[in-house]
């Protein structure tokens, strides 16, 4: 397969002045993003990398890193976690709360705003220093010391977030939050505001594709049916009210974040992420849909 190619097609095909959506603005530090911003990096199980345009360039993962803290969560808690969080999709935007009462304060799934709180919960709970302890987590799998936090990102989220302020109180209420509310929602916020490139999140998501080992060191971090839970609630929940489409124009599981990153795997074989901060109406990143969906189209390889 000459991923090069497909690669530098896809990046001749594309451009941001072909959609229509806008730049995420109500985290005021991700409204200064450059809308014409646009990179993809493959990493291949071969250990083989291929990119364009940039790939390079650190952005805001937001939603991505839910997936990060899922997995450190599922290694403390396995299959308790799910007494907590459920495992379907919402059907519904990612900070809704309308579900909640009805379903007793349990999540529809990890990833939609709720999910990701209670996950906060757990490892302020269960960690001495969740921060911390995210960061060793994300540097180990991706073996790049160079990833941090954006602080300006960071505090914007906290002037600025008082739904999921209002998500982790009303949880709280209905009995499914242990903490108190200031730490969650402050490694919330941090978790959201990490910096990686499109090379560091395919290094790092190459983890999922490779049930659970680093690559390059095979190092087992997560176990395989540890892998197969998380593969599949990205292939189901990993888009909020969007995962049907991305399921249909895709054909793999993965990520999104309102940041404008994307991140898929095909299980054995690669991981890819695209950068385009210009979102559509569902929170996703438009250039990157239609060039993920491009790219398996291209290759002929998908999970279906």
């Amino acid at each position: 397969m000459d991923y090069q190619e497909i690669l530098d097609t896809i990046y001749d095909e594309m451009s941001y002045r072909d959609v229509k959506g806008k730049v995420a603005s109500y985290i005021p530090e991700l409204a200064k993003v450059d809308r014409k911003k646009f990179g993809m990096h493959v990493y291949c199980g071969d250990q083989q990398h291929f990119c364009f345009g940039d790939s390079d360039e650190k952005f805001s993962i937001q939603s991505i890193s839910k997936v990060f803290t899922l997995a450190m969560t599922m290694r403390i808690m396995g299959e308790h976690l799910w007494d907590r969080v459920s495992v379907e999709p919402s059907g519904d935007p990612f900070n809704s709360l309308t579900q909640l009462e009805y379903e007793h304060g349990i999540p529809r799934n990890p990833f939609i705003n709720a999910g990701a709180l209670v996950i906060s919960d757990i490892l302020v709970d269960q960690l001495d220093d969740p921060k911390k302890e995210l960061l060793e987590f994300v540097r180990k799998i991706t073996g790049d010391e160079n990833i941090d936090y954006d602080e300006s990102v960071a505090q914007s989220e906290k002037a600025t977030g008082y739904r999921n302020i209002a998500l982790v109180n009303y949880i709280k209420a209905l009995g499914n939050i242990k903490c108190d509310v200031e730490p969650i929602v402050d490694f919330y916020f941090y978790q959201c505001s990490l910096a990686m490139s499109c090379k560091q999140l395919s290094q790092a998501f190459m983890i999922f594709a490779n049930r659970g080992k680093i690559l390059n060191t095979g190092e087992k971090i997560l176990k395989p049916k540890t892998v197969k839970r998380i593969n599949a609630l990205m292939q189901t929940c990993g888009f909020y009210d969007e995962a049907g489409e991305f399921s249909f124009q895709v054909g793999l599981p993965g990520k999104s974040g309102v940041g404008g990153g994307i991140v898929a795997i095909h299980p054995a074989n690669y991981s890819v992420a695209v950068w385009s901060p210009i979102l559509n109406e569902k929170g996703n990143s438009e250039l990157g849909m239609k060039a993920l969906e491009r790219f398996t189209t291209l290759t002929g390889v998908s999970v279906f």
